[in-house]
């Protein structure tokens, strides 16, 4: 019974999931459908120094910019999923609606039901997608924030943030479902595919952080580099520690991870590096970083008795699109 609520959620909206990359239709219908004041929380200007101030906490912690999906009437909700499928790869979507429906899950276990609600997701644009070259869009609520910068055909994915309270459900109808299995069991493989004198450059430290150290900052640098270096694995280590990165980019449409893995392998694999903190297998906190010269992925359980998520990419300098703007102003001056 995995992930039934979801698979009917799909088939009850008609929701046929796509993986065509940015149909511009549902964002144009989308904005074009908004009264006036939805409009108007939901576009803002391409420098609203709101864009980059970003948070995975639920919307009664966090005041965000943009319209819920609680203000919207059916027909806006479908163009709203019409644009995340276009945002978002098929598993990246469907993970986006699990993460949602676990506020419900813990509405069942009597949480506050204020805190608790899947329909306090937001939307919003920075630019204008229908008159300007260059725009954003953000979409995000507790344990979901998705950020893309488009210009023309060049689109930047990042900070790509997604969290699971709880990671595995404990009980009910969909006990035993984690949806974000394949980001931990991949990390535990990892580590425990190593000898003793790897897992002694790779743990660095013993007891597990509470949180991604990254946080929600909206710019970050590099950290001092951890762990166990990608030439220091064996070529089957090589290979799975690949496979998790490309976890975290099969979230996006191919075509965006394409790019985002080649620009990878261009860069000095010398640079990567593989860090682990905390227990490695289930039912303790664990927490694992990879770093390499451009990108940081951070993940961690460790809250609520290690069964509470948090995943995170973030680009050093494309976070937000920053080295897309700054591209797209400098051929700006020069035309």
């Amino acid at each position: 019974m995995k992930k039934v609520y979801t698979l009917i959620v799909l088939a009850l909206l008609g929701l046929v999931v796509a993986t065509q990359l940015l149909k511009p239709e549902p964002i144009i219908e989308l904005l074009n459908s908004f009264n006036p004041e939805q409009k108007a929380k939901a576009m803002f200007a391409m420098n609203d120094p709101k864009k980059e101030d970003w948070h995975f906490f639920p919307s009664t912690m966090f005041e965000r910019e943009g319209v819920p999906i609680k203000e919207m009437n059916s027909k806006q909700r479908a163009l709203v999923h019409s644009v995340l499928k276009s945002f978002l790869s098929k598993s990246g979507y469907e993970k986006t609606l699990e993460i949602m429906e676990l506020e419900n899950v813990l509405r069942s276990f009597g949480q506050d039901s204020v805190m608790r609600d899947s329909e306090k997701y937001f939307i919003s644009f920075y630019g204008s997608p229908m008159t300007d070259d260059i725009w954003s869009m953000s979409f995000e609520g507790h344990h979901i924030s998705l950020n893309f910068t488009i210009n023309g055909d060049e689109i930047v994915a990042s900070p790509r943030f997604f969290g699971a309270n709880p990671a595995m459900i404990p009980e009910g109808p969909r006990k035993g479902d984690r949806t974000l299995a394949k980001e931990e069991d991949l990390g535990f493989g990892l580590i425990n595919s190593m000898d003793s004198q790897q897992q002694e450059k790779a743990i660095f430290q013993q007891e597990s952080f509470k949180d991604i150290v990254s946080l929600n900052l909206p710019e970050i640098r590099p950290m001092k580099p951890v762990g166990i270096r990608y030439s220091e694995l064996n070529p089957d280590q090589q290979k799975l520690l690949m496979r998790l990165i490309d976890q975290y980019l099969s979230n996006i449409p191919s075509k965006i991870a394409d790019a985002r893995r080649e620009k990878l392998m261009a860069e000095d694999l010398s640079d990567l590096y593989f860090g682990w903190v905390g227990a490695k297998s289930l039912g303790a906190a664990h927490y694992y970083r990879i770093q390499a010269k451009t990108f940081l992925i951070e993940f961690d359980n460790s809250q609520n008795n290690a069964n509470h998520i948090h995943t995170v990419w973030r680009d050093f300098d494309g976070d937000f699109g920053r080295d897309l703007i700054k591209e797209h102003y400098a051929q700006s001056h020069t035309h």
